[in-house]
């Protein structure tokens, strides 16, 4: 136990405060039971050691380099299989990014150093699994997702290696045709921060031609980038400040607001506290039916009257402070005074869409992890009286016959008129139960809980509110499936009366196309299609290009997704020429905004290619002149331009999808670093 201060000159004195901490951990502990001379040979590491030296020919305690190596893979297939069986999945934000860069670096020790086969990652995660699935059965139950992201962040990083390598072996036979000394610290940022090529790896690739980095230029370059990424995160906003307004009036009031919106929508009683805060007030009620804004849940509307009528303010928000709240009012007659006895009234058909599409929110969860894997987890959320959107873990984009299985799935509980129940109960009992959670959420010991039906299907931790049947959902439609983040999709969709109006809409605009061809609504796709076939034939006998007033910008449009954070839109547009396809990524940049945008056109022998990208995004790290350049050595061509705007040519049209997926491949990499 510690209890002494070692000076410099060696004697010993008296620490201000003693402590117990050793240091000595578990798995220290379990080296000095087993009289290891480190962690790694004790009975929780060997076997990875061991898995090591299996697939790479190499002995442990041969050499620095690869015992090295062995270690960072034992280490690290720990960590990572941990963390996806707790929820965690790969992407570049917050621990997610930690996750990825664990996975990357035992990529890059088990590839590069020792030359390790494609797919030993899994290989590791089952050892893992074996070694204290016992103890912790999420390792075994998660089995099949911790496999899916092991070999989707193997594959893309395999590709990532694959094309910085290439880029790599450029620049070092430049550098060797001029006579430079190395690679510019410009040239090695663009491979770390476009293209994701780790920078160590560069200098090791380096030396051994005998060059060098200018590894100060780079760090400069670096520091660079870390500073507009904290500048553009910004210094705070109006929110934030009405906040810490709102939480120093409720520390002030020195109660606890009660929430009854549970039970009912409506409460009489008192004004415990407020203050004006720019046109509006800040009210602590003693207690109050509007839920404050939490768990994706928006937060509810309505008023608050005085009980003599001569004061009335509309709910703007609910602000939500731990388990407290303020409610923020606009007045609209009289005022109200501390000590005063309201009425507040939650807007009940608000509430209630609020609801519907809250637990509608639960049973997509459900439906995706039956239809997708257990590997699915929740990964954002916004439920409103408008429309419920999911964000979720997931590797690619759903299928038609995806989404139309989950829709389905839904649908059907909600016709089966399951009752939903929420539940008080421990955090412990919750977890035996198996209730969902969402990871990284703090949790007291005792927590509320809401399961459908039997909760065999669905059953989570949630503090929001819910309808106390599925049958009062109604239906379920899903409108998008879009990308939300790398390794992140989003699903928005509506319940209820809105979703009704959105199929009455849909069956409008069939309607009139169908009165438009004067034929039954069920022959209309194929009357499209026959009447495209046909101005195809027609301009070619014209002998024109097609549809010279431009492609349908709308149809275009549709095809743009978010990448990242970033709307990013890739395509192929038909008979085109260079002209037409630069006036076409303007008019797409003008409806998109702050876009990545990337068209090609395939003619008669040749291609031409365009990129346009957004100002703030070549900050991030995607360049047009590079993304352009990279498409057209796919289809046997060059270009270039500048960071903003490019065009390229080829000579190989039949090429012009593989160079798009390059493109797409280039860009996704930019932006998830």
């Amino acid at each position: 136990f510690t209890q002494f201060d070692l000076r410099p000159d060696g004697s010993l004195g008296p620490l201000p405060a003693n402590n117990i901490d050793t240091g000595l951990g578990l798995n220290r502990l379990a080296a000095v039971l087993q009289d290891k001379p480190s962690v790694f040979e004790t009975d929780q590491f060997s076997p990875l050691i061991e898995l090591g030296e299996a697939l790479s020919g190499r002995r442990y305690g041969s050499e620095y380099e690869g015992d090295r190596a062995l270690r960072v893979l034992a280490d690290h297939s720990r960590a990572m299989t941990f963390l996806i069986a707790d929820g965690v999945v790969p992407s570049n934000e917050d621990r997610a990014y930690v996750l990825r860069r664990i996975i990357r670096r035992a990529i890059l020790q088990g590839r590069h150093t020792l030359e390790l086969e494609p797919g030993f990652l899994e290989r590791y995660a089952a050892v893992v699994t074996e070694l204290m699935g016992g103890e912790y059965p999420e390792l075994s139950e998660q089995r099949d997702g911790i496999r899916m992201w092991l070999r989707s962040e193997e594959e893309s990083f395999g590709r990532t290696l694959a094309q910085g390598t290439r880029m790599l072996d450029e620049l070092i036979a430049r550098a060797k045709d001029t006579g430079a000394e190395g690679i510019a610290a410009s040239d090695a940022f663009l491979l770390h921060d476009t293209y994701g090529f780790p920078i160590d790896l560069t200098l090791e690739l380096v030396a051994e031609h005998d060059l060098g980095v200018d590894e100060e230029g780079f760090e400069q370059l670096m520091d660079e980038q870390r500073e507009r990424a904290r500048t553009s995160v910004g210094r705070g906003t109006g929110t934030d400040a009405v906040r810490e307004q709102a939480a120093r009036l409720a520390g002030q009031a020195g109660f606890h607001t009660e929430f009854v919106g549970y039970e009912r929508t409506d409460a009489d009683t008192t004004v415990g506290a407020l203050e004006p805060e720019d046109g509006r007030v800040l009210v602590k009620l003693a207690a109050s039916p509007f839920y404050a804004t939490g768990g994706g849940q928006v937060a509810d509307c309505g008023y608050v009257e005085c009980a003599d009528g001569d004061c009335l303010a509309q709910v703007a928000d609910v602000l939500r402070l731990g388990e407290d709240q303020v409610v923020a009012l606009v007045p609209e007659r009289g005022m109200l005074k501390p000590g005063e006895r309201v009425r507040a009234r939650v807007d009940r058909a608000a509430r209630h869409a609020t609801e519907c599409n809250h637990t509608a929110t639960h049973l997509l969860h459900a439906a995706l992890r039956l239809r997708l894997g257990r590997h699915v987890r929740q990964a954002g959320s916004y439920v409103g009286p408008d429309k419920l959107r999911f964000d979720f873990t997931h590797t690619g984009s759903l299928t038609k016959q995806e989404l139309r299985d989950i829709e389905d799935q839904v649908n059907d509980w909600i016709l089966e008129d399951q009752p939903v129940r929420a539940l008080t109960t421990t955090l412990t009992e919750a977890r035996r139960l198996g209730a969902m959670a969402l990871f990284g959420e703090k949790y007291g010991d005792v927590v509320r809980m809401v399961e459908v039906g039997d909760g065999s299907f669905s059953r989570e931790l949630c503090g929001g509110t819910h309808v106390r049947s599925t049958a009062e959902v109604g239906v379920f439609r899903v409108m998008s499936e879009t990308s939300s983040a790398s390794n992140v999709r989003r699903i928005e969709a509506l319940t209820g009366p809105a979703a009704v109006e959105l199929l009455r809409e849909h069956d409008r605009t069939l309607a009139l196309a169908a009165e438009e061809f004067r034929a039954p609504a069920e022959r209309v796709p194929a009357l499209v299609s026959e009447l495209r076939s046909r101005v195809r034939e027609l301009e070619r006998g014209a002998g024109r290009p097609a549809d010279r007033s431009g492609p349908n910008l709308d149809a275009l449009l549709s095809g743009a997704l978010d990448v990242d954070g970033a709307r990013v839109l890739v395509a192929s547009v038909e008979a085109v020429d260079g002209k037409a396809l630069l006036s076409l990524a303007d008019r797409l940049k003008a409806k998109l905004g702050d876009a990545v945008i990337v068209l090609g056109s395939p003619g008669e022998n040749r291609v031409d290619l365009v990129a346009s990208v957004a100002p703030s995004l070549v900050s991030r790290g995607v360049r047009a002149g590079e993304i352009v350049k990279l498409a057209a050595e796919a289809v046997g061509g060059g270009g270039g331009g500048r960071d903003t705007l490019a065009r390229a040519g080829g000579r190989h049209p039949g090429k012009l999808p593989a160079a798009l997926d390059a493109a797409r491949e280039a860009i996704e990499t930019a932006l998830a670093h």
